[in-house]
């Protein structure tokens, strides 16, 4: 049975009526720009082949239920109204109908059964997946006429508002508009999207996404904290975000701490324009290096790396990456390795024998198609 049956004959089982639609959005990695979409720059992610799928029905009344086939969540219902008060899980779906309703969503009773293929704080996004996948089925059933960035941003404010992350809006943009084959540059200050074709098959080469099974937890501080420092750095640099700021400029700042934290976001956005001109040029495999040098940026001067994803780092480029880094909100979650095919068994035995936590799960990812509904 495929997941699609799966989700569907969930929904039934529960509700004793099919579903108006499917819906699924993937995950993401981002292949560079780390932490350069909330000081305004550019970032360039892609969807990845693990979904998240819901299922979903209007209802009569003013009340929004959601399941998740995830067998140690509770089903939680809630009232129109009440939307944003929801907490745990369900804040992710709840907050952004929620955030959906704010922006000309009618407000209305749903049903919702949610299935999720994307691992879960792992630095892919499962989050965004929940948003977006939730946010294109409220919506295309729902007949609002709302354009994919207005679902991003919905996804964004649920995170911000409701479960209390403050997040930018690259993830909820990849999953909702990523195209197969490329990654997405985005402008975090314009909202302009480019696609970017990856070049990965005809270069020889491919991804690997490895999960140090560190967990994190973007809501809990650290992450609120480097998005204060970009802040107070900009203010005292005063330049409306670190996007604009000048390299000389940065060094010159008395704080060490607001120094390096700009430091790295000055620097990540040249290395975001610096492979897309790579890639653009069809030189994937000069990327490799790039990737690294984000890496040692991200652990030094922005502190979020933690020694269980140094050593995977590490160990995926000396059996043959070209590159590796770091992805997601860090403290945790997982390495990307660039390398070539022929080498990708030597690069995961190698992580797996590096390991100094748990044992990591490999997967390779391939670059796939945004949102959409699938029934």
């Amino acid at each position: 049975m495929s997941t699609l049956e799966e989700v569907r004959d969930a929904f039934t089982a529960a509700h004793g009526r099919a579903p108006d639609g499917v819906f699924s959005a993937p995950g993401r990695v981002n292949l560079i720009g780390e932490h350069t979409d909330h000081n305004e720059g550019h970032v360039l992610p892609f969807a990845i082949d693990r979904r998240t799928w819901v299922a979903a029905a209007p209802r009569a009344d003013r009340t929004v239920t959601v399941r998740s086939s995830d067998p140690g969540t509770e089903p939680v219902t809630a009232a129109v109204g009440t939307l944003h008060e929801t907490t745990g899980w369900a804040a992710y779906p709840l907050g952004t109908v929620w955030a959906l309703e704010q922006a000309g969503l009618e407000p209305t009773g749903w049903d919702l059964v949610v299935h999720g293929e994307v691992p879960l704080g792992a630095g892919l996004s499962s989050s965004a997946a929940l948003e977006s996948a939730v946010a294109l089925a409220v919506t295309d059933l729902g007949g609002a006429d709302l354009d994919r960035f207005a679902l991003a941003a919905a996804g964004r404010r649920a995170e911000n508002e409701v479960v209390g992350a403050p997040v930018g809006i690259m993830d909820q943009a990849a999953s909702l508009l990523c195209r197969d084959g490329s990654a997405l540059l985005l402008d975090c200050r314009s909202m302009a999207t480019q696609d970017v074709a990856l070049g990965l098959e005809e270069a020889g080469l491919a991804i690997l996404v490895v999960d140090s099974r560190v967990r994190h937890d973007l809501a809990d501080g650290g992450y609120a904290d480097r998005r204060a420092a970009c802040v107070a750095a900009a203010e005292a640099l005063r330049v409306p975000a670190l996007r604009d700021a000048d390299l000389a400029a940065v060094e010159g700042l008395a704080d060490q701490v607001l120094r390096r934290r700009a430091r790295h976001v000055v620097t990540e956005e040249a290395r975001v324009l610096e492979v897309v001109a790579l890639l653009r040029a069809g030189r994937a495999r000069d990327v490799g290096p790039v990737l690294s040098a984000s890496h040692a940026s991200l652990r030094d001067d922005f502190e979020v790396s933690v020694p269980e994803v140094d050593a995977l780092a590490g160990a995926a480029e000396d059996a043959g990456a070209l590159g590796a880094r770091i992805v997601g909100g860090g403290f945790g979650g997982s390495v990307l390795a660039l390398a070539p095919r022929a080498a990708l068994d030597d690069v995961a035995a190698a992580c797996r024998a590096a390991a100094l936590g748990p044992e990591p799960t490999i997967r390779e990812v391939a670059p796939a198609p945004g949102a959409r509904r699938d029934v």
